[in-house]
């Protein structure tokens, strides 16, 4: 009975998630522009940024942790509250994808956040990448075929390079949301206009 109220639960909050209003400060298309040095850190260091990032989600405040924040079904039993450090390095290096979506979640749900279309069709060609890649592996492994099994791995490697860098690009989108949230957001203005002295 647990699992099925927080399935229901899940469901419930997936659903509240449409009907959020605001929307992300750069999308998952604009993320690289908006900071380039952090998506290219995000890049080839995914996990660390994923626990700062973690850390910085939650104020720092490491008493709040909760594996995958709460949104998966062994939060809250994993150990979190003796060491959440040592889980939430855990869970970064071994979980990486869901750490990620984990850190989106939770501050789509502290700003009421939505996910536009174009980020909707990114994350899902991401997901339907890896899909192609593990069905074109398992036909070339039953069939045998090595042209078939090398088509398997070119597609594995498209899919591996678009799952790094929809999670850079998405990792560097919630550090542009942070920055706005704690008011550290560097915004380029326009200088205002001078006037020429009549003197």
């Amino acid at each position: 009975m647990a699992g099925s109220a927080q399935s229901q639960a899940m469901i419930d909050k997936m659903q509240l998630r449409q009907s959020y209003r605001n929307v992300w400060h750069t999308d998952l298309t604009n993320a690289v522009a908006a900071d380039l040095p952090w998506c290219c850190l995000s890049l080839w260091c995914g996990p660390c940024v994923s626990y700062m990032l973690r850390r910085r989600a939650l104020y720092n405040d490491m008493s709040r942790y909760v594996c995958c924040a709460g949104y998966m079904p062994c939060s809250g039993k994993c150990g979190e509250s003796q060491c959440p450090e040592v889980c939430l390095a855990t869970e970064v290096f071994c979980c990486f994808g869901n750490s990620v979506a984990s850190t989106r979640f939770l501050l789509q749900d502290e700003f009421n956040i939505q996910t536009t279309q174009c980020d909707n069709c990114i994350i899902a060609f991401m997901f339907f990448l890896q899909q192609l890649a593990c069905i074109c592996s398992l036909v070339a492994c039953i069939v045998g075929n090595s042209e078939l099994s090398e088509i398997a791995h070119i597609i594995s490697c498209m899919s591996n390079l678009v799952y790094w860098t929809v999670c850079s690009c998405m990792q560097t989108q919630h550090k542009v949301e942070m920055d706005k949230r704690d008011g550290t957001l560097n915004t380029m203005s326009v200088p205002p206009m001078q006037q020429m002295s009549r003197w």
